[in-house]
């Protein structure tokens, strides 16, 4: 049970239950509502792409923590899992099995001929997020932007996935249904980029002093504390603007549960982070910090489940 326990604990099983989770919402409560006449074979791609995703992105945690070992010791040194309790040998093995496992499974519900972007999407995956445990994470911004990326595509290899490569490249901008489900997408995704390259910012003043003895070259360490704060602020307030927009562009509609779950849920937790980041200066500070914007990345992904009583 420990094994599997410390299993767990490597490939981030909350995370890939959050992947999970914003891929079904999007699926059922948005895709479904608009595509009414969208048959089983649908829903048989749908399972195999978020399938093929999971493991994927497990596969990039495994790495993630493979190529960690010296930062997370500093860092977390309760925590560290690759070394301590599974070999190193076996994480290698693990990694390999479902990089293979996601790729091969997303071949049997889409043909490579009308399908290749998402076949190009899973490789360009795996790669970033390779390259991000080898390079980029250490690297200014690199890192950060890479697993904006990442997590935002999460959502949005769903959208494409329901289109074969002519349809992408050859949209049919006359159908409302099409273009209500590129907006949602959109949104949404560029929601999940902005709040990660907050989360991520959060996350590497919390991990300064790992980091920086091991040459990493974070936002924090190369331009200190208070610009962080700064770059920090500034997504918040976009994003807070942003979300008490859309507020006021409902209102007509008569959208109140929306807007009051919107303003509890969402926004309250991100205007508590930008109040809150001014006076935080240790790792357990940036630490608590980072869990409200998960809160509001949480809650913001169920909000997809209003779409399927509003469309």
């Amino acid at each position: 049970m420990k094994t599997i326990a410390h299993f767990l604990r490597l490939v981030r099983w909350p995370n890939l239950v959050f992947i999970l989770l914003a891929e079904i919402l999007f699926h059922f409560c948005i895709y479904k509502p608009l595509y009414p006449q969208a048959g089983a074979d649908v829903d048989a791609r749908f399972y195999l792409i978020a399938l093929t995703y999971l493991f994927i992105a497990a596969a990039g945690y495994i790495i993630n923590d493979y190529f960690d070992i010296n930062i997370d010791q500093v860092n977390k040194p309760t925590k560290v899992v690759v070394g301590s309790f599974i070999s190193r040998r076996w994480v290698i093995f693990w990694h390999l099995l479902f990089s293979v496992l996601g790729i091969y499974i997303s071949t049997i519900a889409f043909p490579f001929q009308t399908y290749w972007h998402i076949h190009l999407s899973n490789l360009l995956t795996i790669l970033l997020l390779w390259f991000y445990s080898t390079n980029f994470k250490k690297e200014f911004l690199i890192g950060n932007v890479v697993i904006s990326v990442l997590t935002a595509w999460s959502i949005a290899v769903v959208y494409f996935s329901k289109y074969t490569i002519q349809e992408i490249t050859h949209p049919n901008i006359h159908d409302a249904a099409n273009f209500r489900f590129a907006k949602i997408m959109v949104m949404y995704s560029v929601f999940a980029f902005i709040l990660t390259l907050v989360r991520e910012a959060l996350k590497d003043m919390e991990d300064m002093e790992g980091d920086q003895k091991f040459g990493c070259k974070t936002v924090p360490i190369v331009w200190g504390l208070q610009p962080t704060k700064v770059y920090i602020s500034v997504w918040l307030v976009v994003v807070i603007g942003c979300l008490a927009f859309i507020q006021l562009y409902v209102i007509p509609f008569g959208w109140w549960y929306c807007i009051i779950y919107c303003l509890v849920g969402i926004i309250t937790p991100l205007v508590l982070v930008l109040v809150k980041l001014k006076s935080a200066y240790l790792s357990q500070d940036f630490k608590q910090l980072s869990k409200y914007v998960k809160i509001a990345m949480f809650t913001g992904i169920l909000s997809m489940a209003f779409f399927y009583f509003l469309l």
